[in-house]
């Protein structure tokens, strides 16, 4: 039984698990080689609840925690992360930037559309020039007249090819440093606000990635999304709600890849028996097995201290340092364990180590996390936390 879930998030698991298993398994190559999810799996995404993970039941959401997004997040990943990325991007970015902060008209008017999958939605922080310094961003926007005027650029936004709605941090003090900053509900629609070419990634090709331009775009001054300069600090909990679903992103990756080497591993022979029944084969099952279980644990402490309302920030980089860089390595002993098939695209382990990598970069590098925990380190002999 899977630790700390209750007959209904295993009910939940259930459902996401047959999902994945019979719509996103079959065609996630092919997803991987033409950049995109047809917009029929998104709809029925939809239809189960799980573009409404966040988003209050009375706005037509599940109203669903961060254990169940991370029981969502496994299961969807484990047979796509491109599937799963856009998921976290479309929920625990934007639909929880909005859960925070938006106002009540706000609510009513994007909550529906962004829980029943009519559209996606996308968050724009980082830039060209900034990715983990995210205080140091260069967008900005000044109030004139009736409307907020946008000028800069963003990079690396997942679901911008897509989306039809951006939760999007510009400079509205430039001597405000991360105290100037604010967020704002920008419409695909919106004139003088530019989607750039889809990037040609390594991995999550199956998840759209673009750049944003915005020049002299006008955002009427009601799409201001939570206080005045107070958009930094309502982005950092964000990301502290993101790392923990790319915990779960990073964990349905890693089982992914253990659970089809396994399978290969007792069907493949090698010098006369399974390889399965080589000790050193073994040995490297075993060493993906225990990471896998310590990531989950890791990832459920940091869901169920968010979800009760306690401080998760550093149990959220714990768990996102370890499963990221945990899944990485246990999809390249996958790839090993596979010899020569590993290496082709005729087996998914390729696949998963490619997406895999992108788990240690995005949501905060794992340079970054360690910065996070090391200073807690120092907070904690200090007596500050």
């Amino acid at each position: 039984m899977d630790f700390n879930l209750s007959d209904d998030h295993l009910a939940l698991q259930d459902v996401a698990r047959r999902f994945a298993a019979e719509r996103i398994a079959p065609n996630a190559r092919e997803w991987d080689r033409e950049g995109g999810i047809p917009d029929d799996v998104i709809a029925d995404l939809g239809k189960l609840g799980f573009l409404g993970t966040f988003i209050p039941e009375e706005y037509g959401g599940c109203g669903f925690g961060d254990t169940e997004a991370t029981v969502i997040m496994e299961e969807i990943a484990r047979h796509c992360g491109g599937t799963a990325l856009m998921l976290d991007a479309h929920n625990a970015l934007c639909s929880a930037h909005l859960v925070l902060a938006a106002n009540e008209d706000q609510r009513k008017k994007y909550f529906p559309p962004l829980a029943a999958g009519e559209i996606l939605g996308a968050w724009a922080l980082s830039e060209p020039g900034c990715g983990s310094d995210a205080a140091a961003l260069q967008t900005s926007a000044e109030l004139d007249g009736d409307a907020w005027v946008l000028n800069g650029s963003k990079q690396w936004i997942t679901n911008g090819h897509t989306a039809g709605v951006f939760v999007v941090m510009a400079k509205t003090k430039p001597e405000g440093g991360p105290k100037g900053i604010s967020a704002f509900i920008v419409e695909r629609d919106t004139a003088g606000f530019t989607i750039g070419p889809k990037e040609d990634k390594l991995g999550m090709r199956a998840s759209d990635t673009v750049g944003l331009t915005f020049e002299n775009a006008r955002i009427p001054k009601e799409n201001l999304c939570g206080e005045l300069h107070g958009g930094f600090v309502i982005a950092m909990k964000v990301l502290e709600r993101g790392r923990i679903t790319i915990s779960a992103l990073s964990l349905g990756l890693a089982r992914g890849a253990f659970e089809e080497s396994l399978r290969y591993a007792q069907e493949r022979h090698a010098f006369r028996k399974p390889l399965f029944e080589h000790q050193s084969i073994q040995f490297m099952l075993a060493d993906m097995a225990i990471e896998i279980d310590a990531g989950r644990l890791l990832t459920r402490k940091a869901a169920v201290l968010s979800d009760e309302g306690k401080p998760s920030n550093i149990e959220a980089s714990i768990a996102k340092l370890h499963t990221s860089e945990m899944a990485t390595k246990v999809c390249l002993d996958a790839i090993q364990i596979h010899g020569g098939n590993g290496y082709t695209k005729d087996f998914p382990v390729e696949r998963y180590m490619r997406d895999a990598k992108l788990c240690e970069i995005g949501e905060g590098s794992s340079q970054i996390q360690r910065l996070i925990i090391a200073r807690d380190m120092l907070q904690l002999q200090g007596g500050g936390r």
